[in-house]
């Protein structure tokens, strides 16, 4: 069995272990998910969402919080985390694919424990994050040299292109002569960054924009500010954490009066739909995102990245020519024609990676 070990305090993480386990289950894998913070102290737990509303509105405060957690220490419950290997143990489960350095500790416990037990570290950024250089996942260097162990790196450039991926979709992606003349803003699971002030600068200027929004607070009301004419907003359910479920996060467009009917797609998150008939994502170098750019073959007009890792993932786009700066895009008058010209690289990349989750589905097969 492969227990595919995600994190719910950041989408862009949980939601490709999501996707590699819907992968590995359809070609009849046994898979199980397992989301670090439902193993948390509950007193832990219960602050995340004040946290995640505080990093929303104020980015500076996210960033600083960032760099805190790099020394974070502190780890999951140890008796629930106990009871967790124990089941693995009864489960038989062989292979631990670990999106999140926070789980690295349990992970290399229980292969140490078991001979054969392989451990992947399963990386969505093009250089470790967070959760992998803090002290609560420190002595992974020595796994290296570890039977078993293996780093995947999912945004790794390999002559040109990225080397593998964890596909979204089987869909082709939206040809571009096909696709609506919309952009598709976001700030990542959490909402953050400079999105909605950019938002706001480019329905200013009479661009299609779809608005992925955090908050209610953040969608404008027929009151104090209408919103802009060919603006859509959207929201993931604002009373769902991933920790309660296995399932993609509910998504749903918000009306005029405020409603908006939650719907989750059993094969992937909802909106990449809008990600794939986009011209362009505008929206912060996170890992999760360029998955969606090179499954859906749309471009990013990149935003200002959270972090160093997301630094190293804009300058990687921009080198393949798969996104270009905000500034840069400005300046350019907006162009759609240099979109067209990093969409038709990005089909080429497409098609040139390999599947993470065949190279799984083959090694089992052996």
């Amino acid at each position: 069995m492969i227990a595919v070990l995600t994190s719910g305090v950041a989408l862009g993480v949980h939601v490709p272990g999501l996707l590699l386990a819907r992968r590995l289950t359809e070609s009849g894998l046994p898979v199980r998910v397992d989301v670090l913070e439902r193993f948390l102290p509950p007193d832990r737990r219960s602050r995340i969402p004040a946290s995640k509303h505080a990093f929303h509105r104020d980015f500076r405060l996210a960033l600083a919080g960032q760099r805190l957690s790099n020394q974070n220490s502190t780890g999951p419950d140890e008796e629930a985390v106990r009871t967790l290997l124990a089941e693995w143990t009864a489960a038989g489960v062989d292979l631990l694919v670990v999106l999140s350095g926070f789980w690295l500790p349990a992970a290399r416990w229980y292969a140490a424990q078991r001979p054969g037990v392989r451990v992947h570290a399963c990386h969505v950024d093009s250089v470790a994050s967070p959760s992998f250089t803090s002290a609560a996942s420190s002595g992974t260097g020595a796994d290296g040299a570890r039977a078993g162990y293996r780093d995947v790196w999912l945004l790794e450039e390999h002559a040109g292109v990225i080397a593998r991926t964890i596909p979204v979709s089987l869909a082709e992606p939206v040809r571009w002569a096909e696709r609506e003349p919309r952009f598709l803003v976001h700030g990542g699971g959490w909402g953050m960054g400079t999105y909605a002030a950019r938002a706001r600068e480019l329905a200013d200027c009479g661009l299609a924009l779809d608005i992925i929004a955090y908050e209610r607070g953040d969608i404008p009301g027929a009151g104090a500010q209408a919103r802009a004419a060919g603006c859509r907003y959207f929201m993931i359910d604002p009373d769902w954490h991933p920790w309660h479920d296995d399932g993609f996060p509910p998504f749903g467009r918000v009306q005029s009066d405020g409603t908006a009917a939650y719907r989750r797609s059993a094969a992937h998150h909802d909106s990449f739909h809008l990600a794939r008939s986009a011209m362009a994502m505008i929206s912060k170098p996170g890992g999760g995102t360029l998955m969606d750019s090179l499954a859906a073959a749309t471009p990013v007009v990149l935003l200002e990245p959270f972090g160093v890792h997301e630094a190293h993932n804009a300058r990687l786009w921009e080198q393949l020519g798969f996104g270009i700066p905000y500034a840069a895009w400005q300046r350019s008058g907006r162009s759609r024609a240099l979109l067209e010209g990093m969409h038709h690289r990005l089909l080429d990349a497409r098609a040139r990676a390999t599947s993470y989750p065949d190279s799984l589905i083959k090694e089992s097969a052996r």
